[in-house]
């Protein structure tokens, strides 16, 4: 038996673990999918079949036209990237101080992110509700947008510290011996380079605010034209219980920007978060 094939026999478990681990996590996507496409009577039948037998864009019809779809989605969005956006502008400038000056208390720092990126997220909802209370703050998309940037901080801090540890120093200098500022310097050499990590954590932070439920659903009570998709998922039932299709086609448009804002980075991704693991 040769090197070759003895080499492919012992990978043949590891491999069809992976493919089996793989089948288990995509089978729901594709229910999911599949569902919103069967008819009414198909969902509910006895005998569910694996394939539609026949197709139907009802559901996607009555999930598009149910109140509220484009204002949630609007919201949605609108939260999602202005945490983005925040989350980056903060990282970025603490990851830098931390990687690339010498102050003291700069350990201490980034244990408490450490510390703060440990801590689960329900934890929190509680003091963040009655400081909401207390500020006049509940019912308001800026505060889903404070919540989201301050629960994916700590992530982005730690990801772009590492990644920014492994760029020369010695090229920012170079710039500023040259006659660039300290700013300068970063914005022209550094942050080009910077490009996979920050698209790894906007990945992160796009995916932590677009599906996030339970503090959108928490400190959005009375103004219902202040939520968000994943709460509006929750919106089709009726007396005679949950419209499986149409949640199952509301599901999916939910899940379609995810989707496509992983295929556009998923190129960065890998190099963004084995960068940032490199140096701490």
């Amino acid at each position: 038996m040769s090197r070759a094939r003895s080499a492919r026999l012992r990978r043949l478990p590891l491999n069809a673990a992976a493919a089996l681990t793989v089948l288990v996590c995509l089978f729901p996507v594709y229910w999911m999918i599949s569902t919103a496409f069967k008819p009414s009577k198909d969902i509910q039948s006895s005998d569910p079949q694996l394939f539609p037998r026949t197709w139907t864009l009802d559901h996607f019809r009555t999930a598009v036209q149910a109140d509220g779809f484009g204002m949630f989605w609007r919201n949605s969005v609108l939260v999602t990237v202005s945490s983005i956006l925040l989350a980056l502008i903060v990282a970025l400038a603490s990851a830098y101080a931390v990687a690339r000056l010498r102050w003291k208390g700069r350990r201490q720092f980034m244990l408490m992110v450490f510390i703060a990126q440990m801590a689960p997220w329900e934890s929190l909802i509680i003091p963040v509700y009655i400081i909401s209370r207390d500020t006049d703050m509940l019912d308001r998309l800026p505060t889903l947008t404070l919540v989201y940037f301050m629960v994916t901080l700590p992530f982005s801090v730690i990801v772009l510290r590492g990644f920014i540890g492994t760029i020369p120093p010695e090229l920012e200098e170079a710039a500023q011996v040259d006659g660039c500022t300290r700013t300068a310097a970063f914005r022209k050499v550094a942050l080009p380079l910077l490009a996979p990590g920050l698209m790894a954590t906007s990945l992160f932070g796009f995916i932590t605010a677009w599906n996030e439920f339970a503090y959108a659903n928490f400190l959005i009570i009375k103004h219902q034209d202040s939520r968000t998709l994943p709460v509006w998922l929750s919106s089709f039932q009726n007396t005679f219980g949950t419209d499986w299709g149409a949640t199952m086609a509301a599901s999916t448009l939910f899940a379609l920007p995810a989707l496509v804002v992983f295929l556009l980075l998923q190129r960065h991704v890998t190099s963004g978060f084995a960068a940032g693991a490199v140096k701490g």
